[in-house]
């Protein structure tokens, strides 16, 4: 869109964007602009780097399906990762890449797998169909069948974990709002991991991020979580289901905030919610960091994790859904324990 002149009819009336000038909102949407040890440019390449790495790793294993189809278009497949030990009945955690709705592709997002894999975590890593191709709409479909596909193939899943990085978690953030009645089988959701993310679209029809994925107020309040949950509060399908929104510390100012509201209007909702702020860390490094096994985002005594064991885990998921998770942290700038 051209200029910032008609601002109004978000869910934030006084929302801070909307004293921004083009230039500012331009920077505070850039997450390569934010980091702080690499370029902008050098950091996207190593984040690419890592993942392509990562994914042939992944890849090499053979204990993995890939390009599976989970719906008829070109670009609805998905690839399975197992663990070494496979059984009927495995957590499943589904991974949806960023890349601002434009970019992306889950043949490089296999950052967490070999970690996750290990222990006995089943992780899937889902494409969508990007723009220009796709639209928000379809996107935002695609995903839904993807976790209905992971459903039915595994019906006997010991619980199905979201975890989406900046448009990832948008998308996976899109599915609190999902109505899997018409899909005739409702998900064994356990847990959604929000990485980085944008949940109020309003702000991006400003910038030049937009590439006309939204063209009108109605395309971004009907595709913003944020604005759904605030406008008409969805009460959580099983109380149980835990939900971390996280951002890194060197995540921009509107990055930080568009965490947080999320966090706080789920909270108010009565989901079982947790907002961390991860220390030294930017908006690719929070994600490529996952690929080390012992790499602790957090450090929280388990009594259980998903997997059933008693351990101390080097992953974030792990510990969010232990049932007995107190929410203390270390190595973390800010939490905020659910209640």
């Amino acid at each position: 869109m051209d200029g910032m002149d008609d601002l109004d009819g978000g869910p934030e009336g006084g929302a801070p964007w909307k004293r921004m000038s083009k230039e500012e909102l331009e920077n505070q949407y850039s997450p390569s602009r934010w980091v702080v040890r690499l370029g902008a440019e050098e950091a996207l390449r190593t984040y690419s780097q890592i993942g392509n790495e990562a994914t042939k790793r992944a890849q090499a294993t053979g204990r993995n399906l890939l390009d599976v189809p989970y719906g008829d278009g070109e670009g609805e497949k998905l690839d399975i990762y197992f663990p070494e030990a496979v059984s009927e009945a495995l957590p499943f955690l589904v991974f949806f890449h960023g890349g601002y709705w434009q970019s992306g592709s889950k043949d490089s997002s296999a950052f967490m797998v070999g970690p996750l894999t290990a222990q006995g975590v089943a992780v899937v890593i889902a494409a969508y169909d990007v723009a220009p191709k796709g639209t928000l709409d379809q996107m935002v479909a695609q995903v839904t069948q993807s976790i209905v596909f992971v459903q039915k193939q595994y019906p006997g899943n010991q619980g199905i974990y979201l975890c989406g990085h900046s448009a990832g978690a948008h998308l996976a953030a899109m599915m609190l709002l999902a109505n899997w009645t018409k899909h005739g089988v409702t998900p064994n959701l356990k847990g959604f991991f929000l990485v980085s993310g944008i949940y109020d679209l309003e702000p991006v029809m400003h910038t030049s991020e937009n590439a006309s994925l939204l063209t009108t107020l109605e395309d971004a309040q009907r595709n913003s979580p944020q604005w759904h949950l605030k406008t008409a509060p969805t009460q959580p399908v099983d109380p149980a289901c835990r939900i971390l929104v996280t951002v890194g510390q060197h995540d921009s100012p509107e990055f930080h905030r568009q965490s947080r509201e999320l966090y706080q209007t789920l909270r108010r909702g009565g989901w079982k919610v947790s907002f961390e702020e991860l220390h030294d860390v930017d908006h690719f490094e929070i994600l490529w960091n996952l690929t080390q096994k012992d790499y602790m985002l957090t450090q929280v005594p388990l009594q259980e994790t998903i997997t059933g064991t008693s351990a101390h885990s080097p992953l974030l998921f792990l510990p969010l859904f232990a049932s007995s998770w107190d929410g203390s942290t270390l190595g973390v700038v800010g939490s905020v324990p659910g209640e």
